[in-house]
């Protein structure tokens, strides 16, 4: 394999190392090391936004890499929510707000291919907005708990029905996308 070629495919391993690092999140979350949690929270943003850079610097774009980035954030997003509702940091009816949603997105995407239209929703504004919230939200409620001393709580319950909020319309504004591309096909 050539260099160009073995290049290319960086951005996908850097994806595949957000993927590796949730785990690892997880457990310490769970395991009271908010500290840990946050640092390997910042490393997974990181990387986040490098293989994107990357992606689009060098062009180095690829089918995998599509469906790859999009779950690596999903799976992310989801274990951060279920641990903090399970040790109490974010309210359960948050998480399954932020659940509800991805499942609502599902269905209409399953509802579409089935129909045979159209089989994506591409990102929306308000879908990059109520996720944008979701991962400000669950840094500063790990940051919270990580440095007590810089009491994060009123950030922290200013933020949840914020993000109640962008997702719960994040959500309607998909159903109405699908809507419309179940609709209207062409």
């Amino acid at each position: 394999m050539s260099f160009a070629r073995a290049a290319r495919q960086l951005p996908n391993l850097i994806t595949a190392a957000r993927i590796v690092l949730t785990p690892f999140i997880a457990v310490s979350i769970l395991g009271g090391g908010h500290r840990n949690a946050l640092i390997l929270l910042v490393i997974a943003g990181i990387t986040d936004g490098l293989d994107g850079y990357l992606a689009r610097r060098f062009q180095w774009f690829s089918r995998l890499g599509a469906y790859l980035d999009p779950v690596a954030d999903k799976l992310l997003l989801a274990v951060v929510y279920i641990c903090l509702g399970v040790i109490g940091l974010a309210p359960l009816w948050l998480v399954a707000v932020i659940f509800g949603r991805d499942i609502l997105i599902l269905a209409f995407g399953g509802t579409m291919m089935a129909r045979g239209g159209r089989r994506e929703l591409r990102p929306s504004i308000w879908g990059k907005v109520s996720t944008t919230f979701q991962i400000v939200t669950g840094v500063v409620l790990i940051a919270g708990r990580a440095y007590p001393a810089l009491a994060l709580d009123r950030a922290g319950l200013w933020l949840i029905p914020v993000t109640a909020v962008t997702t719960l319309w994040s959500g309607l504004h998909y159903a109405w996308i699908a809507w419309r591309m179940v609709r209207d096909p062409a």
